[in-house]
């Protein structure tokens, strides 16, 4: 029996349709693209914010927004909202990240670890230096870890606009070291910028860990049954004086990293269900296919293991969503609020674009450079100095998160705009830096093929 083409009979409009929505796919899965989007919504806010329209850029995320029930009500602004409720998404992912890479990447063994570690400490440590060397007054030494972050995203998204002939070994190194950083950069958040804790918070934040275990003791795999745990730890980190985000950090590292344990493979499952569907092809009674409907979307879900399924589901959310959305609420720096005559600002906005623009690569090739000298690591398959270079120059990428530190350090808003301005002029320059010398580095190695043919 011969099946008519899925074509046929479709209306042009949803050919079209259709053919929209697969281009847009296929967009959203370009690495690049993200960090285009990004640095797209950052530009926006610092137009928006420096045009006749300021007033209205301000008013939008100072709009209160109330959540509650009868007399129960949660009332903060849409700037709360969105980089203390929905970044917590951001660190999901990140904590998802973490979890896969010490599971099955770079990270599952203190050998394959151990050079971007050290790294990473480099990256870490000779930007904070560099920046307290600069602003050891108090008022701005609080600062010193605003350019020790690397901007996973972005970095990886210039990292692609060089194209497939840079070595696959050098994007690993990049997310090593980039995972690292963010581990460094919420372990910095959890000790050094959150407030006087108020232990009454962490009972809280304990119950909702507790009920995580319980769910997945009890074998549930739907993501939407964790919401309710994820909502009563955020509150008691929210309670603690802790940065609520951290929240999801440990609901990524609580994430399973094998799939659910099941009587029958998922795959078997699939393949029976199919089977009988077929044998039910022409039944439309609805409650009879029902069932095997049902079964397939279980099966279905269950054949990736959680980390994976749910960090893929997040990903687009994340990427296309809620980071573009946090660089628009934060990085509208007006230049007319932030007093560049002044030295506090002049120094910690210097200080800044310096430590990522220059530290970053010294940290991260200069401690590279000590481990392998030592003989405590060696440079991975592939992977020249020069790669290395790229690595440290595409680390001083910061955004996101030096920008989420840069508001968790400053409360003073013409030092916080000064920090914001050397985060985005830092990171510009070092995707600058980083894509020119990619550009060498890639001719250089195109070479070097040619001469080994």
């Amino acid at each position: 029996m011969q099946h008519p083409s899925p074509q046929h009979g479709l209306p042009r409009t949803q050919v079209l349709a259709e053919r929209a929505f697969a281009a847009l796919e296929r967009f959203l899965h370009i690495e690049a693209a993200s960090g285009i989007v990004l640095v797209a919504a950052a530009l926006a806010a610092l137009l928006w914010a420096n045009s006749p329209f300021a007033p209205s850029y301000h008013a939008l995320w100072h709009l209160p927004i109330t959540i509650g029930v009868g007399s129960l009500a949660f009332s903060q602004s849409l700037h709360f909202w969105i980089n203390d409720a929905l970044m917590t998404f951001f660190f999901l992912v990140v904590g998802m990240e973490i979890r896969r890479e010490m599971h099955e990447g770079a990270l599952r063994s203190l050998k394959q670890a151990g050079l971007p570690i050290m790294a990473a400490l480099g990256g870490i440590a000779i930007p904070a230096l560099i920046y307290v060397g600069m602003n050891g007054d108090p008022a701005r030494v609080q600062g010193w870890a605003v350019p020790t972050a690397t901007d996973i995203a972005f970095a990886v998204g210039v990292l692609a606009l060089l194209g497939r002939s840079i070595p696959s070994n050098v994007r690993i190194f990049l997310l090593a070291l980039a995972i690292i950083d963010d581990i460094a950069a919420v372990l910095i958040i959890a000790l050094f910028y959150s407030g006087g804790l108020e232990y009454h918070g962490f009972l809280v934040a304990g119950l909702g860990i507790l009920m995580v275990i319980a769910l997945q003791r009890l074998g549930i795999g739907s993501a939407y049954a964790y919401l309710l745990p994820g909502a009563v730890l955020w509150t008691g980190l929210l309670m603690t004086g802790a940065h609520p985000t951290l929240a999801g950090v440990a609901l990524g590292m609580m994430t399973p990293v094998m799939p659910r344990p099941s009587r029958d493979r998922p795959l078997d499952v699939m393949a029976r269900t199919m089977d009988s569907l077929r044998n039910d092809e022409g039944v439309l009674d609805a409650h009879r296919l029902a069932s095997p409907l049902k079964q397939l979307r279980l099966a279905h879900r269950e054949v990736l293991p959680p980390v994976t399924r749910v960090q893929m589901a997040l990903h687009p959310w994340v990427a296309y969503g809620i980071m573009p959305l946090f660089a628009l609420a934060n990085a509208g720096v007006s230049l007319q609020g932030v007093d560049l005559s002044a030295p506090d600002p002049q120094w910690i906005m210097g200080g800044v674009a310096l430590a990522l623009l220059v530290g970053k690569p010294l940290g991260v090739v200069g401690m590279s450079w000590l481990a392998v000298r030592l003989g405590w690591c060696s440079l991975p398959p592939g992977v020249s100095w020069g790669g290395i270079w790229l690595v440290g120059l595409l680390a001083g990428i910061g955004f996101t998160m030096s920008i989420f530190i840069a508001m968790l350090a400053f409360d003073d808003q013409a030092l916080l705009g000064a920090a914001k301005l050397g985060v985005l002029l830092g990171s510009l320059a070092a995707a600058v830096l980083g894509l020119a010398w990619g550009v060498v580095y890639r001719r250089r190695a195109g070479v070097r093929q040619l001469q080994a043919a």
